[in-house]
């Protein structure tokens, strides 16, 4: 059976299996491999100390914040923030590229998902896939880009490493054909005297 998605203004076709496989091991604390609306990422329950243990442990990095966090409305995010400037929701609302944004501090996360002060990438996802994924588990996905190398961004599915598709629990099947490049998403915070700061463009 399909189902069918909208995405970047056209409409796909997802297999449900594929999706039911890839909420069943994020319900029982796996790691998958799934593509995100940047670049193709290892992924957990975010709010799941073990998962999101052993997420970092396969990237082999002890900083929290190259583990980004994905929800998928304004809603859920401000769950996992502290505050929420109007400055910054404004922004999520009409910013094009995905948006990854810096929290100073995050909330009902393990410690792992944040830095040592407490902040917290988050990133409101514009990918319908994703969006669907993160409402049908009812908590937002951990995202690491799918490379061992620090720094290294696969920007399709032929360039992950089987090293990295052999320790994961899931593979998505959707968008493995699509070799259309993906880039990281902008990184931003909100500086101590209220003004944008972008930290990737």
């Amino acid at each position: 059976m399909r189902m069918t998605i909208s995405t970047n203004g056209r409409a796909i076709m997802v297999q449900n299996y594929d999706l039911d496989n890839a909420l069943e091991t994020l319900r029982t604390g796996g790691l998958i491999l799934y593509p995100t609306d940047t670049v193709w990422s290892i992924g957990c329950d975010a709010t799941n100390p073990r998962a999101v243990s052993r997420l970092r442990q396969l990237k082999k990095t002890d900083d929290a914040l190259g583990t980004e966090v994905l929800v998928n409305s304004l809603d859920m995010l401000r769950r996992y923030v502290a505050h929420l400037h109007p400055r910054i929701e404004t922004l999520l609302i009409y910013h094009l590229r995905p948006l990854t944004v810096l929290y100073e501090q995050g909330r009902n996360l393990p410690a792992d998902v944040l830095s040592g002060n407490g902040q917290v990438p988050i990133r409101l996802v514009q990918d319908e896939y994703c969006r669907h994924l993160i409402g049908q588990l009812g908590r937002p996905l951990a995202a690491a880009a799918a490379d061992l190398r620090q720094g290294y961004f696969p920007d399709s599915f032929g360039a992950i490493s089987s090293d990295v598709i052999e320790r994961v629990d899931y593979v998505a099947r959707h968008r493995r054909s699509d070799k259309a490049p993906a880039r990281p998403s902008v990184v931003a915070r909100l500086s101590v005297r209220d003004e944008l700061e972008f930290l990737r463009d």
